[in-house]
């Protein structure tokens, strides 16, 4: 006889429990033995939760502080997930998704830079809006005395003048199309020209715009070309001078979904988000950006 334990009658032989859960078994699923519930069981930890989408945006530089706020308000809100956001300068996110970088969303500093990425297929023209709007402004050292009433003065700035390389970094391009103004760059597009001999060897070249500001702050050029944004990312500049609009195209961000996302309705939503979210646009609007309107 099989050995039992000297227990109340509602305890069973290890046989028997054994040909009770394979009895249930071939009978069907059944909590308690091991078994995953039937379809529509309910269970203690709930329906099992869809696969976390993670975005991999691609942003101007310019964003570089902004952007992980809102990134930081849409995650909470809706659950998606953001890998390592690449802030680079516009032209050099563009060249790294040209070699087959991973991207589900672009977001340029200017039309020029977005129109190439979409000559390129690299993103869904169907997709493409404008983001928004930036001022181009002179910057110098916090504190320091250097006075810039006009783009006439900065003929006269003794030092360095940091602008961004127009080949990767629109600010660069914007700088340059009203230095043209002034004749001190020869070419009206931006990137098509050159500096006046009298003020080339005062040029520090910046490879993005974070990098202009950054020499000003340090004392490496005494005034740069940066967006109005750019005040509120980085600390020792203050602005000197707002370049006047008509000396330069306008300053628009566009954004698109990237042609090879894998994601492409989950990074819609995300911009959609950036443009019309309450919140999102408050954080634009203490960095300085305006939504294009």
């Amino acid at each position: 006889m099989e050995k039992t334990l000297n227990t109340p009658a509602r305890v069973v032989s290890r046989r028997a429990l054994v040909a009770f859960c394979l009895t249930a078994l071939l009978a069907g699923p059944l909590a308690g033995c091991g078994a995953k519930p039937a379809d529509g069981a309910g269970s203690a930890e709930g329906p099992a939760s869809a696969e976390t989408v993670e975005l991999q945006i691609f942003a101007a530089n310019s964003l570089e502080k902004a952007m992980p706020e809102v990134q930081a308000l849409y995650t909470e809100k809706t659950g998606v997930a953001f890998a390592d956001t690449q802030f680079k300068a516009s032209g050099d996110l563009i060249e790294q998704m040209r070699a087959g970088a991973r991207v589900d969303a672009l977001i340029t500093a200017s039309k020029g830079t977005m129109d190439d990425a979409v000559a390129g297929e690299l993103v869904d023209e169907a997709t493409c809006l404008d983001m928004f709007v930036n001022d181009l402004v002179v910057v110098k050292a916090e504190g320091s005395d250097v006075k810039v009433a006009s783009l006439e003065d900065v003929k006269n700035i003794v030092g360095k003048v940091a602008i961004g390389d127009a080949v990767t970094v629109p600010a660069g391009k914007y700088a340059n199309q009203a230095l043209n103004t002034i004749g001190l760059y020869t070419g009206g597009a931006g990137d098509d020209g050159e500096y006046a001999p009298e003020f080339a060897d005062r040029v520090a070249l910046a490879d993005k715009v974070g990098t202009a500001a950054k020499y000003v702050s340090t004392g490496d050029a005494t005034i740069g070309f940066v967006y109005s944004s750019d005040i509120f990312r980085y600390d020792g500049i203050e602005q000197a001078f707002v370049c006047p609009e008509d000396t330069h195209k306008p300053i628009v961000y566009p954004g698109a979904v990237s042609a090879s996302s894998e994601h492409a309705e989950a990074a819609a939503d995300f911009l959609d988000f950036c443009m019309n979210d309450a919140e999102a646009q408050k954080v634009w609007a203490k960095y300085g950006f305006e939504l294009f309107a």
